[in-house]
């Protein structure tokens, strides 16, 4: 059951810039263009672009904080513009470079005025934060004012907040931006479990393409205010990726191996990496033609980077205009 629908959205606005000393010039800009979208309950989704996409003009849509120029929206039944206050109760948002904590009170104290801002019962509220606090490992600065707090212990207090009140849908709006490879990692591992565990819908937008190959079952990408592609992250992997490659350590240095369908592109001691054809060779078939070369101590396979393909799918969109 799709549980965030975008219908024909468009988003327009009015800029103005100088056209002579004292006239201005005015203009439209299409931030968002029919712009059909639909997310089903429980799904972690990928939403990426290049800066002024749209992506955050369509996160905004959402919350009700903004309102389409044209097309339909809803957020679990409902229009994020005409019932803004109980949608709020439903959703939980985290942008990565604003905050929804007081800045100079403590952190616990934050989560509790919020629990009344939610109408959160204690109880489940004291629950929430238990397990919260466990897992992120909140406790040592649950009693420090929140501009104390380094970037990424801010974070994971922000992403708490979100989630305190058991929404059914979370906004991520570049989550991980500015966290060490440590914070990172611990946000990652949490948004897989409350995504697991809990079924919460995510929606992320991000430039960190590591989060989305590690959060995200589905990728939309889009550009310029339309989605160009929307697949998951393995579909969009064979799209856009025609060429692998295995990754081969021989017991000692030899030449480069002569395999049907695979060649050779670099050498190191007794590691070399073979690059092959997705379409004329499997990857089981090539291993099989490896192992019986001998010689053979262990391998790997390189899958695309995911960057990579992106750059790929805008590259192709571009060429296809």
């Amino acid at each position: 059951m799709a549980l965030i629908e975008l219908d024909h959205v468009a988003k327009d606005f009015v800029a103005y810039r100088r056209a002579g000393r004292v006239r201005r010039e005015r203009r439209i800009v299409h931030a968002v263009s029919d712009l059909s979208l639909t997310i089903d309950a429980g799904e972690c989704v990928g939403y990426i672009g290049p800066n002024g996409a749209g992506k955050s003009t369509t996160i905004k849509m959402l919350t009700g904080i903004l309102v389409p120029t044209s097309g339909a929206i809803r957020v679990g039944g409902l229009d994020p513009q005409r019932r803004r206050v109980e949608l709020a109760r439903r959703i939980g948002v985290v942008f990565g470079q604003r905050t929804q904590l007081w800045w100079d009170l403590p952190l616990r104290d934050s989560f509790e005025l919020l629990r009344h801002v939610y109408r959160v019962p204690a109880a489940r509220h004291a629950e929430n934060l238990v397990e919260f606090t466990d897992v992120l490992d909140l406790g040592p600065f649950l009693d420090t004012p929140v501009r104390q707090l380094s970037l990424g212990q801010r974070m994971r207090g922000e992403i708490t907040a979100a989630l305190l009140h058991d929404p059914s849908v979370l906004y991520l709006d570049e989550p991980t931006i500015g966290l060490d490879v440590v914070s990172q990692e611990r946000v990652r591992k949490f948004l897989q479990r409350v995504n697991r565990e809990r079924d919460v819908t995510i929606l992320l937008t991000t430039h960190d393409l590591d989060d989305v190959e590690r959060l995200s079952s589905r990728l939309v990408v889009i550009d310029e205010g339309r989605i160009i592609h929307d697949g998951t992250v393995d579909e969009v992997k064979d799209q856009y990726v025609q060429y692998r490659t295995l990754v081969v350590d021989l017991v000692e240095p030899a030449p480069p191996l002569q395999i049907e369908h695979a060649e050779v592109v670099r050498v190191d001691g007794p590691r070399q990496w073979l690059r092959f054809h997705r379409d004329r060779v499997t990857a089981a078939e090539l291993v099989a033609a490896v192992a019986r070369s001998g010689n053979l101590r262990d391998l790997t396979i390189e899958e695309p980077d995911i960057e990579d393909v992106v750059t790929r799918i805008y590259t192709r969109a571009s060429c296809d205009e």
